[in-house]
């Protein structure tokens, strides 16, 4: 059976956007990433830019939160979000993210890169599920080979990034460690390369 949605999460600098841009060609799909906060922000009312900081960091969750309510009460042209939004504000900035996610997916014929999205479209039918990931030395050496930051800044911008990502499942999916069986398949980019990495998705994809 053909996958209409592939979700693929990805460790930084395991080439998981390289990986999931040259799949979305070979299928012929659409690539998301930046659409799903794009379309969030649009729903709520908020700049892109503070939508995205919203899935790193919590204080500033809460200032959305209150731009929200504030949107439900019509205020400066913000209204959308009163009409777009099924649950009250209180709820939860997660939840309207989590909801672009499955609208998306289920436009179907995509490529759905980060935001988590295969926790949320788990069970769906015509979902491949994907991690892209490598060793934390591996990913370091790539990264500093790519922006010149050295070894020792690599290192810690791998390990804040895997920590700010092992936090934003735990806030938004209540996923309090990140296991194989959350993917249909993981690729360790440590031994794979990239083309090999792009033949397999494509080829579980095509089913």
């Amino acid at each position: 059976m053909a996958k209409k949605v592939v979700a693929i999460s990805r460790a930084m600098g395991a080439s998981g956007e390289e990986v999931a841009q040259a799949v979305a060609k070979d299928l012929g799909y659409r690539y998301v990433d930046d659409e799903i906060i794009s379309r969030a922000a649009q729903a709520a009312g908020v700049a892109p830019d503070v939508v995205g900081e919203v899935e790193h960091t919590r204080p500033l969750m809460a200032r959305i939160l209150e731009s929200m309510a504030v949107s439900s009460a019509g205020v400066g042209g913000m209204g959308e979000y009163a009409v777009m939004s099924a649950t009250p504000p209180s709820k939860g900035f997660e939840q309207l993210i989590q909801q672009v996610i499955r609208q998306v997916a289920e436009e179907g014929n995509v490529v759905l890169v980060a935001h988590g999205a295969s926790i949320p479209l788990a069970g769906m039918n015509g979902l491949l599920r994907v991690l892209v990931t490598a060793s934390p030395d591996v990913r370091a050496g790539r990264l500093d080979g790519s922006t010149q930051m050295g070894e020792s800044k690599a290192k810690k911008a791998i390990d804040d990034s895997d920590k700010q990502r092992a936090d934003f499942l735990k806030r938004f999916y209540n996923v309090k460690q990140e296991l194989p069986t959350h993917y249909d398949l993981v690729l360790n980019m440590d031994t794979v390369s990239v083309g090999d990495a792009v033949k397999t998705v494509v080829a579980l994809a095509k089913g």
